[in-house]
Order: C-alpha cells, then structure tokens, then sequence
C-alpha cells in the first residue's frame, strides 16, 4: 500500500438513508424468503422472541443458546478483558505519572469523528483527573491527516512533555522521532496500518500489533482511549465514573464503521443508552437542530446519519476545533453557540456537495462517462474535503467504481468508491503509472495525481474494470425474512430493538409483508406514505423520495420489504416501515 496520501481514511458520509429506487417502472420483483422454519418456533420458544425475529436469528446461524442470550443482551461486563493489550500497562504508567506532577499533556488527535471523540474522551477524562491538558486537532489546512510536521510544530508551541495521539501515529516515525528529540514522550492509540518499522513511541497501543494479545481487534481509537483512560484511573486509585463517555465512544465507533460485534457492540448499546440521557450539553443541542429527540433513543443509524456529519462538517471544510469544543463544553448557552456554528458548517457543506454533484453529474451526462465502466471526474475548485461524499453519490445513482479529484493547480487529491465487490485497490494498482501516489483498500481509497495526467488515469482506471468482474446488480428486492401473520408486529419491532446497534458486521434486517391491504396511499412532499392492513392489524410505511408511485397502489395490495420499527411519532403499539422496496401484488 502506497503511503503517499492518506486521503483513503475518509470514510463514506452516510446522510440521509435513501430507500432503494424499488417500485419504479421495470423494478425487481420481490422474492420471498418463505415461512419460518419448525427450528425457528422452537427458538421463538426458548428465547421467548417473536417467531419473525427468531426466524431472522436462524437465519443467520444462531442456536438458542448462551451466545445467542448474550448477543441480544450485551453488558459491558461482557468486555475483554483488556489485560493482554500490548503497552497498555505502560502508557497508564507514564500518563499517570505525568498526572501526578502536573506535566503538560497535549492530546492529538485527527479530524474524523473517531479521532474527535478520542480525543474528546482522554481531554475531558484526565482533565477529571485533574491533568493538566491541551487539546490539538489535525487539520486540513495544516498537513491534513495525522501527525504531519506542521501539527508537530503545533504540538512544540504547547510546550508539553508527554504527547498522546489519538487515531493517528501508526505511519508518522519521522515526527514522532522528532518530538522524541525535543524531550516528549509520546503514546500512540491508533487502530490503522501497522508498518513494519518500530515506532520511535514509548508506548502504541493498537489491537493489530502482531505482538498484541488482546484478542479483539474491532475497537476503533475512541473504544482504545477509553480502556486507557479505565487503566489510568486504576493507576491513580481513583473512582472516576467513566460511563458518562459512552456517548463519545459510541458515535467514533460507528461513524468509524467500526464492526458492531463482540466488544464494539456492548460499548455502542450501552453509549446509545448514556446519548438517550442526554448529559452532554454539546450533544443535547446538537441533535435539538437535527431534529432528534434524544430522550425517546436513539440508534446507530441516528449517529451515522444525523450526528456524525455534523460532527464531521467543520473538519471537511477546515476547522474541526469547533466540533471538539461542542463535546467538551459543559454549559447549555456555550454548548448551544458552538452547535448552531457546527450547523451552520453542515448546511454549507451540503450546499457545497450540492454544487459539486450537480456539475459532476452534467459532465457525466455530456461526455458520455456513463456509459464506460468506471468513472473519473476532476475539477479546479472543486473542495477536497467533500470529494468523498461526491464519489459516493455518483456510485450510489451509477453502479460504477468512480474517482472525484480536487483539482489545486497542477496537482489533486481524490477520493475512490465503489460498488459493494468492486476491488479498488487492486484496479488503483494497475494505474499507479498514472498517480503520485494511493492508498487505502478494497472498498475505499484516496489518490493523488497531477493534472496532466487525469485523462490518462481515466483511461486506465475503465482499463482495469473492464478486466474486473464486478458482481452483477441485485436481480430482486431481497428480504431477509417474512413478517409471520402470527406475530403482533409491535412485539416484531420491540425484539428487532434487541438487535441492535446495526451497522458494519451486523446488518440490518428488511422484513417482507406480502400482500398487504392498501388503505391510503398518499404523495407526502414528495415521498410515499402507505397505511397498510396486514393480518387484521395497521401498518404505515414511509419510502424517501418515492411520493410519485402513490397513485399506482391506491386501493390495491403490495409487497413491501424494509426495516419495521416503532412509529416514535404516533406511540403505543403503532409501528412505520422504511420502505426499502414496494411494488404491486400479484
């Protein structure tokens, strides 16, 4: 893997969670997955679940047993023990020690929410500790992702002797040394790429060490700050209550798209139950302008596409400070000053995305791009912090492995997505004669490349897919299980709540209702708003931006596939499904 750009580590921005575009003329149809099977009543039995979500459970390979309890009711004391993490012994040391004789201690972190939070997390933890610490983050402005040499400058300013960085260091040798050289000591909590090379750190604590024996390796920088923070408490012999930071670990870790197995899954359903409490100001007014209500809870989902953005907004246009003081601010008029400015970012980003995409989809059109099997847009002007979510979209409505680059003169950054199977990494490869440098993997990269030779780079890059074999479209609407006409679907959409957080490893779950009765079928501002009768019972389902198939099922039967929930808004035992595919029923 190239280490000539580390634009690869922005993750895809989920926003607003578009159904697919099912039910439009010459739509697939929908398969059934058939009924539930006699091993799934009798895990309904045992597990005292609806037969639908227990159908889901067989499905996926679970038995009625221990593991399956555990799974549906993660503890934190269900956690690792952390014990046999490599250096964790040591860091604890070092910063405790730094602690007790008043030490600055600069904490740096980047600019993504998991390094945000992380950093959030060991700012407000030591500082309850009474550590005397000074904040940094990575910017874009100044040398972009990790510990570049122009935040080690930052760093040198503050004047401390123990550097911490949070979900960057695992590459950055040449500053870490430097800083070695000026007299600070530096711990490294970072979950990417371990090089071969030692790192000049008195202490890295990263699960994919080789010679780390701690045996889960899921934890993103926000989960590995806080089992820190846990070790250095311990070694204080303080009390310190470390669950109000749940909240901060559970948003890193899914916008991260860390997986939500094993360890990750108890820290983010016990941080989702401390964001429904609401006990961080910064967080209380932030989701107010989302329009979440954090009291009635909140889901992964909510963090991955309400909060996590506007998190992540400030540092895509250049200053992510904002967002780090939003989380540590501890009063409702600062906290509410700073969430209205991460607002205003966010709605200048969009604005910024919308101009972006807008003039990349007209070139697309105008030149043809779509018809070729990958797609490749560069632009002067266009903002590189966005590139991402732009590259995105244009896989998202073509199906094509595509590259945006921001343009700045004679050079570029970019940013690689792709259609899920597609292997980025391998076709970037074969166009490494066309690039200053690449990095990243199979389902997402970043680029650097000159100007002169984008057209190059264009060509090469439909080269390697017309060789790749990408996997063929979804050929119908798949549904992972049938609602059972004997299940009362709120007791469905209660159980259902026992699988999450969903997300990476763990994935949703879509519901068929076939054949449903269709009450109402309304275009509401441009989405679809079905009342469906079911099995003697009232079910309403909501398709984003498919307002204009309403009158093509009024007064007749459908088959709808999405995610069933409890309705938040109507209470009770109403329940809504996300239509992630509707049509007519035969």
């Amino acid at each position: 893997m190239s280490t000539a750009t580390e634009a690869w580590r922005e993750l895809p921005e989920r926003e607003a969670p578009a159904s697919a575009l099912s039910g439009a003329p010459g739509a697939a149809p929908v398969v059934d997955p058939g009924e539930a099977s006699a091993e799934a009543l009798v895990m309904a039995r045992q597990l005292g679940l609806s037969i639908t979500v227990a159908d889901i459970l067989h499905r996926a390979g679970w038995a009625p047993d221990e593991a399956t309890r555990r799974f549906l009711d993660p503890r934190l004391s269900h956690l690792t023990s952390p014990d046999a993490m490599a250096d964790r012994e040591a860091s604890a040391e070092r910063i405790a020690r730094a602690v007790r004789a008043g030490e600055r201690i600069a904490v740096f972190g980047d600019y993504d929410c998991d390094g945000i939070t992380a950093t959030a997390i060991m700012t407000g933890g030591l500082r309850a500790l009474s550590g005397q610490v000074v904040p940094l983050l990575a910017t874009r402005a100044e040398g972009s992702y990790g510990l570049s040499a122009p935040a080690l400058e930052r760093v040198m300013r503050a004047g401390p002797t123990l550097l911490i960085t949070c979900d960057c260091g695992s590459s950055d040798h040449e500053r870490l040394a430097a800083a070695r050289a000026a007299g600070i000591d530096c711990v490294v909590i970072d979950h990417h790429l371990v090089p071969a090379e030692p790192l000049p750190a008195i202490a890295f604590l990263n699960p994919h060490r080789a010679d780390c024996g701690f045996p889960y390796k899921g934890l993103a920088s926000c989960g590995l700050a806080l089992s820190l923070l846990a070790a250095v408490r311990k070694k204080l012999g303080s009390s310190l209550d470390l669950r109000p930071y749940l909240d901060l670990v559970a948003i890193g870790t899914v916008a991260d798209v860390a997986p939500l197995t094993g360890d990750n899954r108890a820290l983010v359903r016990a941080g989702l139950g401390v964001l429904q409490t609401g006990p961080r100001p910064g967080l209380r007014a932030l989701a107010a302008l989302a329009n979440l209500d954090l009291g009635r809870g909140a889901s992964a989902e909510d963090v991955a596409f309400r909060i996590a953005p506007r998190l992540n907004a400030p540092g895509r246009l250049g200053d992510p400070d904002i967002s780090l003081e939003l989380l540590l601010a501890h009063d409702g008029v600062t906290a509410s000053a700073l969430a209205a400015t991460v607002e205003q970012a966010q709605m200048k980003r969009r604005a910024i995305q919308d101009e972006m995409l807008t003039s990349a989809l007209a070139e697309i059109e105008r030149a043809g791009f779509d018809r070729d099997p990958a797609i490749v847009i560069a632009r002067q002007g266009f903002h590189p912090g966005v590139v991402g979510i732009v590259a995105g979209r244009i896989t998202g409505r073509y199906g094509k492995p595509t590259i945006v680059i921001a343009l700045e003169g004679v050079k570029g950054r970019g940013s690689v997505r792709g259609p899920s199977g597609a292997r980025l990494h391998d076709a970037l490869t074969r166009c490494r004669a066309e690039l200053v440098g690449f990095g990243g993997h199979q389902a997402a990269a970043g680029v650097e490349v000159r100007a002169d030779r984008v057209e190059a780079l264009r060509a090469a890059w439909c080269d390697a897919f017309r060789e790749q074999d990408l996997p063929a479209a979804a050929a119908s609407a798949a549904a992972h299980v049938r609602l059972d006409d004997r299940d009362d679907p709120a007791a469905v959409a209660r159980d259902l709540e026992r699988l999450e957080p969903c997300g990476e490893g763990n994935r949703p779950s879509y519901v068929l209702v076939p054949g449903a009765a269709v009450r109402s079928s309304r275009n509401l501002k441009g989405h679809l708003k079905l009342e469906l009768t079911f099995s003697r019972r009232e079910i309403s389902c909501f398709g984003f931006e498919l307002g204009e198939l309403a009158p093509r099922f009024t007064g007749g039967r459908v088959d709808v596939v999405g995610r069933l929930r409890r309705d938040a808004w109507r209470g009770g035992d109403a329940v809504e499904i996300r239509i992630e595919h509707v049509a007519a029923s035969d």
